[in-house]
């Protein structure tokens, strides 16, 4: 089986095959987090981390491993990577993992991360595997900031609040106040604004895979009629 190429993997999992707006997949942690950009980068940069180490794991034991055992041994690996990266946010960002939670641990059980592992990892050599966990892992990542900033912004009006959870006491002062004395709408804050704020993203997503699909049709019809003519 030819493997896929370096572009194809990076233009997946950024936006083609976005874990978050096309897969669907992770939604738990998703909306529960992402009430603020710092939260949804925390979460986000953990489950990218995942996805890289298991990925790049399970590739290079593919061929050791017997098939009727594959995914328990898929997921001990899960729970593996995603022990060491709980107990490291414990010891160094110790206020956002008690912010971030169970979610953390919950990743082990991210539909995305044993769904790459089966379905590439163990089908792909490691370089692939590894950029294909980079980039779903980016593109996961980004729908969690993205969602995260619009709750963040239409519920408080701030952008980067509570900062130093992530980059330490010099992140104090980062805090954007983007609409002043604003007294905030709890529903962006609230599960519902989660909904709603996901389901813009990907009301966007769509429309702009629609355009683009009508300036290729709008670009390929001439080229067709004059084919058909000679």
């Amino acid at each position: 089986m030819k493997e896929p190429t370096y572009s194809k993997i990076i233009g997946d999992g950024l936006w083609l095959n976005n874990p978050g707006l096309v897969q669907l997949l992770g939604l738990c942690p998703l909306l529960a987090i992402t009430t603020s950009v710092v939260n949804g980068l925390g979460l986000g940069l953990a489950t990218a981390l995942t996805l890289m180490c298991s990925n790049l794991t399970v590739s290079l034991i593919r061929k050791l491993v017997r098939p009727e055992v594959r995914i328990p041994v898929f997921v001990l690996v899960i729970a593996s990577i995603v022990t060491v990266i709980e107990l490291a946010m414990n010891a160094w960002l110790h206020e956002l993992y008690n912010i971030l939670g169970i979610f953390i641990p919950l990743i082990v059980t991210n539909c995305c991360i044993i769904g790459r592992a089966e379905s590439f990892a163990s089908r792909n050599s490691a370089d692939r595997a590894l950029l294909d966990g980079l980039a779903m892992g980016v593109g996961f990542t980004l729908v969690l900031v993205t969602l995260g900033g619009l709750r963040e912004l239409v519920g408080q009006g701030t952008l980067l609040s509570h900062a130093y959870l992530m980059f330490g006491a010099a992140a104090r002062d980062w805090t954007l106040t983007l609409i002043p004395d604003y007294r905030g709408f709890l529903l962006a804050i609230l599960p519902p604004g989660a909904f709603l704020g996901l389901g813009l993203l990907v009301a966007g997503k769509n429309l702009v895979d629609a355009h683009r699909a009508q300036r290729v049709a709008a670009v390929e019809a001439p080229a067709a009629q004059t084919a058909g003519a000679a």
